[in-house]
């Protein structure tokens, strides 16, 4: 015999062997031998169906296990199929082998069909609950809560609704308001100005905005990544360079003469947009321009089609070119200025945290003045498919984020204002992530991100209060618990300080981490 052969029979006597062994433990199950005792007692059935009874007896008594395996462990479609192929070595020979095998094929396949069933079901009440949580959830915003300002074929802007809207809880960041601005390839954005300072964040797209400050026109290239400093009063326009791609840029605004409300004003257009300039009195305007009624009625009148219009070809690449302004932002003539504007994100010598399972890109005031001069930081989270952030919670900062790409979910932990009045009490708010979800999180309030398992998950932040602001994590390295003395972990967990130490020791990854799904498949010790 060959060793390739006395190795097959290896194989199979211990195929069978583990088959009966499983059966012999089954034997003992005491709810099988009762079923297979009522099998044998039923005088109507001759020695065939007792047979069957008890076959199925079986069939019962092992799918059960599998069920408290799979509830334990995780549903393994491969390591399914070959438990239920190795029983069929004891069905015989030929086609009553085949044909057990075959049925093996087909029970899984109605599991899996079964089991998908049951997920569509079971994620369709998950979204029905988590849209009938999110009418009532003042810290998530989702399409319905934007408006659109302005829009025409060529480019639109959709702001987004007060953040007190739907609650009071927000007031720390009232005086806020997000914009997203979408302007298709080679579209030009008409001179304007907003009584608002300003933070722009390229987060698609390249393109060229100019900006008007005191008798000097500044420009710059810009593309994804980008974050432009705009005070408030300061006229800008800016262009789409790009022949295919648009370019999309989050704007958070601090309004400076009402709170929660700022004004755009264009200077060029006639009554679509309408300028300012045509809404003072003729009189004003003839002795202003030292021009005549006549001229400037036409002049104004041939500027009619809106905030959004088509430059050609020829206009960009002389708009793009011109030497004030460099790529990606950076030193700019005639200006030399430490504090770089704009400033790239994803330009940096490397990412603040970064692993497998995600990388945070986070500018801080010594990089970017701007932002020190506004009290704000601006990150950039990408989170690898099916992964997660570590649990933390900011000590000052409130963060404003909006999802730039991909899918997931949110948990907060956040005060249940529904019972206040007896006592402190918290619950957990949860919602689903979608691009342009934007989701704020207060102070003080521990959060954490998920992407799905389909897409990286990555969402644009902005975080009011930044000065001495701390991050405290709550799992993984660096987590605040491993800073407790001995005594106060024993008092605070009612355990020994060395079942503390192994908890919240476990994680050994840093900010990012395997979601709860690829959790499962690890091992805990």
């Amino acid at each position: 015999m060959s060793a390739k052969s006395k190795l097959s029979v290896v194989i199979l006597i211990l195929s069978v062997a583990a088959l009966f062994a499983g059966l012999a433990s089954a034997k003992q199950d005491p709810e099988l031998k009762q079923c297979s005792h009522q099998c044998r007692v039923q005088q109507q059935f001759d020695e065939q169906q007792k047979e069957e009874c008890e076959r199925r007896c079986e069939e019962y008594h092992r799918e059960k296990k599998e069920r408290e395996r799979e509830k334990e462990h995780g549903f393994d479609p491969d390591r399914k199929l070959r438990e239920c192929q190795s029983r069929c070595m004891g069905q015989g020979q030929g086609e009553a082998r085949q044909l057990c095998r075959f049925r093996c094929q087909q029970r899984l396949e109605r599991e899996h069909d079964r089991r998908w069933e049951e997920e569509g079901k079971r994620q369709t009440k998950e979204h029905e609950e988590e849209e009938e949580e999110q009418e009532h959830n003042p810290y998530v915003f989702e399409d319905r809560h934007f408006y659109t300002a302005t829009k025409t074929e060529k480019g639109r802007v959709d702001l987004l609704a007060k953040f007190t809207q739907n609650s009071d809880v927000l007031r720390g960041i009232e005086n806020y308001r997000l914009a997203l601005l979408v302007a298709n390839p080679k579209a030009f954005v008409v001179p304007n100005h907003f009584d608002a300072d300003a933070i722009f964040v390229v987060t698609q797209g390249r393109g060229r905005i100019s900006m008007i400050q005191e008798d000097k026109r500044r420009s710059f290239n810009i593309e994804t990544g980008d974050i432009i400093r705009v005070r408030a009063g300061t006229p800008l326009y800016l262009i789409n360079r790009d022949d295919n791609e648009k370019l999309f840029i989050v704007k958070l605004l601090q309004p400076v003469n009402r709170p929660d409300h700022y004004e755009v004003f264009y200077g060029a257009g006639g009554g679509n947009p309408e300028s300012f300039y045509e809404t003072f009195s003729i009189e004003i305007l003839e002795a202003a321009l030292k021009t005549s009624r006549d001229k400037l009625e036409r002049f104004f009148d041939k500027q009619g089609e809106g905030a959004f219009l088509e430059a050609s070809k020829e206009q960009i690449e002389a708009m793009s070119s011109h030497e004030e302004g460099r790529e990606g932002g950076g030193g700019i003539w005639p200006f030399k200025s430490d504090s770089k504007n704009p400033f790239n994100l994803f330009k940096k010598r490397r990412p603040s945290k970064s692993n497998k399972y995600g990388q945070l890109f986070e500018v801080d005031a010594d990089e970017f003045q701007h932002l020190k001069d506004s009290d704000l930081g601006v990150s950039y989270a990408n989170i690898t498919r099916g992964c997660m952030t570590a649990p933390f919670f900011n000590s000052r900062a409130i963060k404003i984020a909006i999802v730039v790409q991909g899918e997931g979910y949110l948990e907060m932990v956040s005060p249940d204002s529904g019972r206040r009045k007896s006592g402190s009490s918290l619950q957990k708010t949860s919602s689903r992530l979608r691009p342009d979800t934007v989701f704020v999180v207060p102070a003080g309030h521990p959060f954490v991100t998920v992407a799905s398992s389909r897409t990286n998950l990555e969402i644009l932040c902005f975080e009011v209060n930044i000065e001495n602001n701390v991050r405290y994590l709550l799992a993984g390295e660096g987590n605040f618990v491993q800073q407790f003395e001995k005594e106060a972990k024993e008092l605070a967990f009612k355990t020994r300080e060395a079942e503390v130490d192994r908890i919240f020791g476990n994680q050994d990854e840093e900010f990012f981490f395997p979601g709860p799904r690829q959790q499962r498949t690890r091992d805990y010790e």
